[in-house]
């Protein structure tokens, strides 16, 4: 009886051992899933000119963040398929398998390379503070203490509380959100990328400006979920080949270029992510 329980139990070892290797291949052979269904399921953010924002005319989501995941998706060889994230929700669909590659502002932070898989990065901007014009803030210093917004579990917040540890941070599930909290004056000052903030400013008829200096430099990238090795190498050959041909400089001159109200030079070209862990 004994020796049959054992035998038993070691049948069911064997099948659990083989069910989960089963699963691990499936996980790691995403890209083969991929391929076989024909399209690359990319998540954006949805309220974020430029990289993510309804078109005013199709409705649809567009912006460099929108036109880099079907750049990576022509490389592949599959059509995007695009799905809408917010800052809060971006790490979490991906983690829960709602989308196979995540394009939406991800600045790199170790506490994220714990979670998923970056590729290279393919920009890198300044995070900055924006505050009212006439509040008499110059430096990012002044603000050391003072009131500080920005999107809940975004790089800005991180830089804030890193840099500036005895202001007090006030954070919004998305950018309008943070915004809004300093145009009514709730808080002193807003932490954001600056592509994502020279509409704030430009837009204000000179009532916000940025102060001078930068919380810091955000490497920004793309993310796929751990244990997909087949699917991180093959973005990271397409990134290769668009920086080489220049397309991520079109597309980035496109969106953020000259005669765009961001006029940012795309200073830093693709980095691998090693160079900042």
């Amino acid at each position: 009886m004994i020796l049959r329980r054992i035998r038993k139990i070691g049948i069911g070892v064997a099948a659990a051992a083989s069910l989960l290797c089963i699963s691990s291949a499936a996980h790691a052979d995403r890209l083969a899933d991929i391929k076989a269904r024909g399209t690359l399921v990319c998540a954006t953010l949805a309220n974020n000119e430029p990289l993510g924002f309804p078109d005013p005319q199709s409705r649809q989501i567009v912006g460099f963040d929108v036109d880099m995941c079907a750049a990576v998706a022509r490389e592949i060889g599959v059509s995007m398929e695009h799905r809408s994230v917010t800052v809060e929700a971006r790490i979490p669909a991906l983690l829960q398998g709602h989308a196979d590659l995540l394009v939406a502002a991800l600045g790199f932070t170790r506490e994220r390379a714990q979670q998923i898989d970056y590729t290279a990065s393919h920009y890198q901007n300044p995070i900055k503070l924006i505050v009212r014009a006439d509040a008499g803030f110059n430096l990012v210093t002044d603000l050391a203490d003072k009131r500080i917004s920005a999107n809940r579990s975004s790089t800005p917040e991180q830089a804030v509380r890193r840099m500036l540890p005895r202001a007090s941070m006030l954070t919004f599930p998305d950018t309008p959100g943070a915004f809004l909290a300093l145009a009514q004056e709730k808080v002193d000052a807003l932490a954001i990328s600056m592509p994502s903030g020279i509409r704030f400013v430009s837009e204000s008829a000179g009532r916000f400006r940025f102060v001078e200096g930068a919380l810091a430099w955000e490497p920004t990238a793309m993310g796929v979920r751990k244990g997909e090795p087949t699917l991180l190498a093959a973005v990271n050959e397409a990134l290769v080949k668009l920086e080489k041909a220049g397309e991520i400089d079109a597309l980035w001159t496109k969106w953020f270029g000259p005669k765009t109200k961001f006029n940012i030079p795309r200073e830093k070209k693709l980095t691998p992510i090693a160079g900042f862990q």
